[in-house]
C-alpha cells in the first residue's frame, strides 16, 4: 500500500486516534511496532494518516493497546477500510481544504447539531443568499470563486438528505438581510419549508431572551460520529475553520448545545416566529 500525499481529514482522524490508543496504553512507537512486527517509522505513518491500515492489523494495533471498546474498534476499522470518493473531491485544490473537510465530515456523520448567530446555517441557505454571503467577502473573490463556493454550498445542502439535522438559529441571523428583501423573504420561507422535514428540527432564539450572554462562544456545528468519542465539531476561527474531537472539549460543547437549546423556542412556536418575520418583510 503507498503511502498518501494528502490524507483526507477522516483519514486523519483515523490516525489521530490510533495514536490516542497508543498513548493510553503507555507504549511509544517502538514498543507498538515490536508488538506488531514492523518498524517504528511504519507507526509513524499510520499515526500521521500518510499511510493505511487493513482491518487485520487495526484490530492487531487496538488489542496490542488493550482496547476493549468494541463499537470503538468497529467504527475505526470501517473509518480504516472506507474507500468513498465523495462528490467533495471535485472541489479539491479549487477550494480551501477546510471547505472539502467540512463536507466529508458531514457526509459521514450520523447525525448534526448546529448553532448560528449571524447566519443562516449553510444547509438551510438558499443559492441567492449563500451567493451574498460569498460575495461580501474583503478581499472581493473573483465571480468564478463565488460561484464556486455556492455550487459547494449547494451540494452540501442536498447531501445532508436525511441526516437528523437540528439547527438553532438567533433572531439576528433572520433579520439580518444579507442581500435585498426579496432574498430575505425567500430565504425565511425556505427554512420554514425546510422544518417541516422530519429528520429537521429548527429553533429560534429571539431577541427578547434575557441572561443570554454566550452568544459569541455558542456558535459550532456538531456532528455525530459512529460513536461518540468520534464526534466532531467544527467552529469559525478568524483564520480558518477548527476542527475539534478531544474528549473534553466535545463534553463540554455538548453541555453548551443543550444550554443553548433549552432556552430557544420548541419548534412549533419557531415556525410561528419566522412566519412572522417573513410577513414583515
Amino acid at each position: 500500500m503507498g503511502l498518501r500525499s494528502e490524507p483526507t481529514a477522516r483519514q486523519l482522524r483515523l490516525a489521530v486516534e490510533l495514536r490516542r490508543l497508543r498513548d493510553a496504553a503507555g507504549l511509544n512507537t517502538r514498543e507498538a511496532a515490536a508488538l506488531l512486527g514492523v518498524t517504528a517509522p511504519a507507526i509513524s505513518q499510520i499515526e500521521s494518516g500518510i499511510a493505511g491500515v487493513s482491518d487485520k492489523r487495526l484490530r492487531r494495533l487496538t488489542a496490542n493497546y488493550a482496547c476493549t471498546d468494541g463499537e470503538l474498534i468497529d467504527a475505526l476499522a470501517v473509518m480504516a477500510t472506507d474507500r468513498t470518493k465523495g462528490w467533495w473531491e471535485e472541489y479539491r485544490r479549487l477550494l480551501p481544504t477546510p471547505f472539502i473537510n467540512l463536507a466529508e465530515l458531514e457526509y459521514h456523520a450520523t447525525f448534526l447539531k448546529e448553532v448560528q448567530f449571524l447566519f443562516v446555517p449553510g444547509p438551510l441557505q438558499t443559492e441567492d443568499y449563500a451567493r451574498a454571503v460569498f460575495s461580501d467577502r474583503v478581499p472581493e473573490l473573483p465571480a468564478e470563486d463565488v460561484e464556486l463556493r455556492v455550487r459547494h454550498r449547494m451540494r452540501r445542502a442536498a447531501t445532508v438528505g436525511t441526516t437528523p439535522y437540528e439547527a438553532v438559529i438567533h433572531e439576528a441571523a433572520l433579520r439580518i438581510m444579507v442581500s435585498d428583501r426579496g432574498t430575505s423573504r425567500t430565504q425565511l420561507t425556505h427554512v420554514l419549508e425546510a422544518s417541516q422535514a422530519e429528520h429537521v428540527t429548527v429553533r429560534v432564539i429571539p431577541f427578547r431572551l434575557e441572561g443570554f450572554a454566550g452568544a459569541a462562544a455558542s456558535a459550532m456545528t456538531y456532528a455525530g460520529g459512529a460513536v461518540p468519542k468520534l464526534d466532531t465539531v467544527v467552529r469559525d476561527g478568524p483564520q480558518a475553520a477548527a476542527f475539534i474531537d478531544s474528549e473534553a472539549q466535545l463534553g463540554a460543547l455538548r453541555t453548551l448545545f443543550h444550554k443553548v437549546e433549552a432556552v430557544s423556542l420548541d419548534p412549533e412556536r419557531t415556525r410561528d416566529f419566522i412566519h412572522k418575520l417573513a410577513k414583515e418583510l
